[in-house]
């Protein structure tokens, strides 16, 4: 399913991680994969799961605090997005429970006990599959990632979006975004990893159709919030100190009703992973830190 990363990938790995495509029973999925550090005790494994228009390079500036502190960290493009490959025109496939699917076939590949992360979109689709089976995770970890569907003013810039798709080629749409400026969840520039072109590669190489899917699904995304409470799994909620997407007291009032642990990451708003990945990665390792590998 996927076209590999060739050694002239536009998208290099940070220091000490490879890119690779990781082989499932579901097909391959393009991967940024770190190891531990060098003289670092070996701690356990995490998958990280980016939001709608990210990618796995969304990660990069948290891999090398992690590695120090022990942990491995695959970071992955979900089907249809940047270099994971996805029909253009089909939407079935980003069903969803397809989504969930997806993520559970990338654990048993990796075939150890995992650590999940999912940033925005990507926490509601680890968290549909984590209600499909918790048992390959250790813990499951929320990143400005809400209860239900996105806020009104987000709703309406995917709204944009999907009416420019419809009548507009990728790169008009994108050519569209710049000047409309990076909102929190539709993706712009100052949301992105590296230099522009790396920006407008990385837009390009989304499937339309997995950005209309998933973005209806932001829309539309039911409350799971008893259901993931009832999940025998440690759970943190991690946000910024501003999110426009989910707002922060919604994000406080999920973490109490999950009986999750709480980080708020000071001087960040919807991508804290990016805004301030030194803070992000230590809350992450410090609560994967209470909950080793069983």
């Amino acid at each position: 399913m996927t076209r590999p990363p060739s050694t002239s990938t536009p998208f290099p790995p940070p220091p000490g991680a490879r890119a690779y495509a990781l082989r499932t029973a579901r097909g391959d999925f393009a991967v940024v994969d770190s190891p531990p550090a060098a003289g670092a005790q070996q701690r356990g494994v995490a998958l990280l799961l980016p939001g709608f228009t990210g990618s796995k390079e969304d990660f990069h500036l948290l891999h090398g605090t992690l590695a120090a502190r022990g942990y491995r960290t695959v970071a992955v493009d979900g089907r249809g997005q940047n270099e994971s490959d996805g029909p253009a025109d089909d939407e079935s496939p980003y069903a969803r429970e397809e989504l969930a699917r997806d993520v559970l076939a990338q654990a048993a590949a990796l075939g150890t006990p995992l650590h999940l992360v999912g940033h925005s979109l990507g926490g509601q689709i680890a968290r549909a599959a984590v209600l499909l089976d918790h048992s390959p995770f250790l813990s499951f970890t929320l990143v400005a990632s809400g209860p239900a569907e996105i806020s009104e003013s987000q709703k309406q810039r995917v709204k944009l979006l999907h009416d420019a798709l419809a009548v507009m080629t990728m790169p008009q749409v994108w050519e569209a975004i710049l000047a409309m400026g990076p909102p929190e969840e539709v993706g712009g520039p100052a949301r992105g990893f590296g230099a522009p072109e790396q920006l407008r590669l990385r837009w390009m190489n989304h499937r339309p159709a997995q950005l209309l899917a998933t973005g209806r699904q932001l829309c539309a995304e039911p409350n799971r919030v008893d259901e993931l409470a009832a999940v025998p799994l440690p759970l943190h909620v991690l946000s910024g100190a501003r999110d426009d997407t989910w707002p922060v007291p919604l994000l406080d009032e999920m973490a109490v009703r999950l009986r999750a642990a709480r980080t708020v990451i000071t001087g960040a708003e919807h991508s804290p992973n990016l805004e301030q990945p030194g803070p992000t990665a230590h809350a992450l390792a410090d609560f994967w830190d209470r909950h080793p590998r069983r």
